[in-house]
């Protein structure tokens, strides 16, 4: 079985995650490292995916700036999303060479690790066809854009835990002109503690990995 690390690293800036992915997906491309997963919470943010639209940003630098909202292009696949406190985020750093060499069957895998996660927390949620992500209920809870580097993942997912849904009025999300929830709207309380532990489970199973829990990036690569 493989071998994943998992690091819950709370809260740190888009433009740290995105540095710090780019470091692991070298070092995995090497060998230097086994599969990671980075859970992380972001300050508010918004991202442009490779396929984004401008138009999908509904509101100008000057508003942004006046909400405390960063603005990013990012080489993930999708268009554009919102990241902010409230949400856990996943950026899983795989190499699908030791999995399956297939992009749509690791977004499903992703998909349904999402879908084990909420359910084990009563919430009935499901896939939109023709769209990616997790719904309930026609809205969309939980968002998934990756990149695949010679086989190596990065970027991920976003799920909407206590998510303020305020904030994705600046944008179209994903370019789909349909409405958002989360965890807590959707009547939860359950602790980021135990929706991360949760996910961590369901891609153990899924990806049918060993899961080792370490404290953090700089305690392991420093």
């Amino acid at each position: 079985m493989r071998r994943c690390e998992v690091r819950d690293l709370g809260r740190i800036g888009y433009a740290e995650a995105l540095a710090l992915q780019k470091d692991l997906v070298e070092q995995r491309k090497r060998g230097l490292i086994p599969d990671q997963l980075l859970l992380v919470e972001h300050p508010h943010v918004i991202t442009l995916g490779r396929n984004g639209r401008m138009e999908n940003l509904l509101a100008n630098e000057e508003v942004l700036r006046r909400a405390g909202i960063e603005f990013h292009a990012a080489n993930r696949g999708g268009d554009i999303t919102y990241h902010g406190p409230g949400q856990v985020v996943g950026y899983p750093i795989f190499d699908l060479r030791e999995w399956k060499r297939d992009v749509v069957a690791f977004v499903r895998a992703m998909e349904q690790v999402i879908l084990d996660s909420l359910g084990e927390f009563g919430i009935d949620a499901g896939r939109l066809p023709g769209c990616t992500g997790v719904w309930v209920d026609g809205k969309k809870v939980a968002a998934i854009g990756v990149h695949i580097s010679r086989w190596v993942t990065s970027h991920g997912f976003a799920l909407n835990h206590t998510t303020d849904l305020s904030y994705f009025q600046y944008i179209v999300p994903c370019g789909l002109t349909k409405p958002v929830t989360s965890m807590r709207e959707l009547g939860s309380d359950a602790s980021r503690e135990q929706v991360v532990a949760a996910l961590a489970r369901n891609f153990s199973k899924h990806f049918q990995l060993e899961v080792l829990t370490v404290p953090s990036y700089t305690e392991t690569f420093s």
